[in-house]
């Protein structure tokens, strides 16, 4: 994990003023990372990003305790889990990385509203998509028989298009990183979910 000290470091040190009211935590990968528009496409809340670069969600677990030391949040939104299939673990690896999460969430912040985004598709790594959807499955059928303070949300069938491949306007050239268009697509996904559980009065 010495790899991703840096921006480990570089994260803490710049977050450290928002520790008394983060609103909703959005942590993960790049996918978060990258999210510039994030405070802009959720205007009525507050949202504090802690995405960090590459990442995978082994590395997500690692960094948990020492990244949020004392923040209390009304929300948790994650991402991460592609990087560790495309690195070549195993679904059933990234599934009990996600039970450390919910683990480690719990110890931290309690029964706060926890949102994990599913596993998205991309054109670089369509051609493993069957384990993104196994990997997806653990997850989400391990949500629903829990029925505790975590939610599914589905962004994987919402990014393909009529032939069932990924809709190639959502990714950067990379056939990774999302574009504009997929941020959008996101924000509207998840601004649903979140209202759900998260009224604005």
């Amino acid at each position: 994990m010495y790899w991703y000290e840096e921006e480990v470091r570089q994260l803490e040190n710049r977050q450290r003023g928002n520790k008394a009211d983060p609103g909703i935590i959005f942590y993960g990968s790049s996918s978060i990372r990258m999210w510039d528009s994030l405070k802009s496409d959720f205007p009525d809340r507050r949202v504090t990003n802690f995405g960090f670069g590459g990442s995978t969600l082994a590395a997500c677990v690692w960094f948990f305790d020492r990244i949020f030391t004392e923040f209390n949040p009304q929300a948790f939104v994650f991402y991460a889990g592609d990087n560790d299939l495309g690195d070549g673990r195993h679904p059933e690896e990234v599934f009990i990385f996600f039970q450390q999460l919910m683990a480690a969430t719990t110890s931290k912040f309690g029964n706060i509203p926890c949102f994990f985004v599913s596993l998205k598709p991309s054109l670089s790594r369509w051609h493993q998509a069957d384990q993104f959807r196994y990997a997806n499955n653990l997850i989400e059928s391990e949500i629903i028989k829990l029925q505790n303070n975590w939610n599914f949300i589905d962004v994987f069938s919402k990014m393909l298009n009529k032939s069932g491949n990924p809709e190639p306007s959502l990714f950067q050239g990379d056939g990774l990183h999302l574009t504009a268009s997929g941020y959008q697509l996101w924000k509207e996904i998840i601004t649903q979910k979140l209202n759900n559980s998260l009224p604005i009065y």
